[in-house]
């Protein structure tokens, strides 16, 4: 039986730890989908000094989340209100994204990454969001394959950036969210994200 997690709201005296959980996660997880370079030449404390930054003007609609155990973090997830890709047309009904979620490559597998998840759809559905997006490497199986199991289903969308002068694609993923006060639904069959921006 693994350690209890707890999931609570960042805080800015969590910035470091999320900034080390955020150049770790990439580092594990994009290993031969993006240049070893430009990973390997990823810095925590420059990633912790624009998140610091960044959470000083986040608007309330975006909620960061961590995971923590034994008193320290071991993952971090964020959502709010969805970004528009492309001069896309307004939606219908309020959508959210998952902008990320990453675990300490040593916590994969244990069970807190469906924790962050489960507690992320529950407060996107408690803040009146309709359904949540996400963007994911395509080459990352392992991430779809988790996010598959969340209820998330590729929406046929597809998006290249650059990393260090090499491609990357993305593909996009999409799940209905029920309305707030009846908690997120795992679907029938079982139990993140742009990394340019998160």
């Amino acid at each position: 039986m693994g350690e209890p997690t707890r999931i609570r709201d960042m805080r800015l005296d969590d910035v470091d730890a999320v900034a080390a959980i955020r150049v770790r996660g990439w580092q594990a997880a994009y290993a031969g989908l993006m240049p070893q370079a430009y990973l390997d030449g990823m810095s925590a404390a420059e990633d912790a000094a624009e998140r610091r930054a960044r959470f000083a003007v986040a608007p309330p609609e975006v909620v960061g989340l961590v995971a923590e155990q034994g008193g320290g973090l071991v993952g971090w997830a964020a959502f709010g209100p969805v970004r528009a890709v492309g001069g896309e047309p307004p939606h219908p009904a309020p959508e959210g994204e998952l902008y990320a979620l990453y675990l300490l490559p040593e916590r994969i597998g244990t069970g807190v990454g469906r924790a962050l998840m489960d507690a992320c759809l529950l407060r996107a559905a408690q803040q009146g969001f309709r359904s949540l997006r996400l963007w994911v490497l395509k080459g990352n199986a392992r991430a779809r394959r988790f996010y598959e199991r969340a209820g998330f289903r590729a929406d046929g969308a597809e998006e290249t950036y650059e990393v260090a002068g090499a491609a990357v694609p993305e593909v996009r993923y999409l799940r209905a969210l029920p309305p707030a006060g009846e908690g997120p639904h795992r679907p029938s069959q079982g139990p993140a994200r742009s990394p340019g921006s998160s």
